[in-house]
């Protein structure tokens, strides 16, 4: 590899490259979703986008360059935040909106492929991170606003606020292997907001809102 090799996906946007890219990257979630991380290869990707397969190689260079890339496009995706007066209502409507994504057998397989990359690659492993604090620094809002109210304790931490809500998606997906399904929505919001109402996501002495 030369030193001024670009980094993996780095192209110039727009016309014939971003059609490229944006044929490679559907084809990576395509292939997430048939076959599993463990069955995600440059070769399969290159049949399936109808992109050369040296392109691949010098664009993405590995399965976990390609993995990074399509982090980064889901990155810059904006992200519905509800916004109903209600923390109870609000974190209710995160949580349905994270269990209708899950349920979607394609992006089930790339959080499993998410993850596997990340084990694998350092650099997968910070864009795991970056995405998944871009996301909930975003929908912290809700818990933000909720404490503007002054629904929760003053101090609560929206980030992890947010965060419990999504945790029981991931140990189902990741840890339990189960179905995601409104019922787990239920529980995690509803677990969430008690957790905040009653301070746990607060200094101590401000758990009476």
């Amino acid at each position: 590899m030369t030193e001024d090799a670009p980094a993996a996906g780095a192209a110039r946007p727009g016309g014939r490259t971003a059609r490229t890219r944006a044929a490679v990257l559907d084809a990576v979630l395509g292939e997430l979703e048939d076959a599993g991380y463990a069955g995600l290869t440059l070769d399969r990707v290159a049949e399936r986008s109808r992109v050369h397969l040296a392109t691949l190689y010098r664009r993405w260079r590995s399965v976990e360059g390609l993995v990074v890339d399509v982090l980064g496009e889901i990155a810059t995706r904006e992200v519905p935040i509800p916004d109903t007066g209600s923390l109870r209502d609000d974190l209710r409507a995160l949580a349905s909106e994270i269990a209708g994504l899950y349920a979607r057998p394609r992006y089930r397989a790339l959080v499993e492929g998410m993850v596997a990359a990340a084990v694998r690659s350092p650099e997968a492993a910070a864009a795991l991170t970056e995405v998944f604090a871009e996301r909930n620094r975003l929908a912290a809002r809700i818990v933000e606003r909720a404490a503007e109210r002054g629904e929760v304790p003053p101090g609560t931490d929206a980030a992890a606020v947010v965060a419990a809500v999504g945790a029981p998606f991931y140990y189902r997906l990741l840890i339990m292997r189960g179905p995601v399904d409104d019922a787990l929505a239920e529980t995690a919001a509803a677990a969430a907001y008690a957790a905040a109402l009653g301070g746990a996501f607060s200094p101590p002495g401000t758990q009476d809102p």
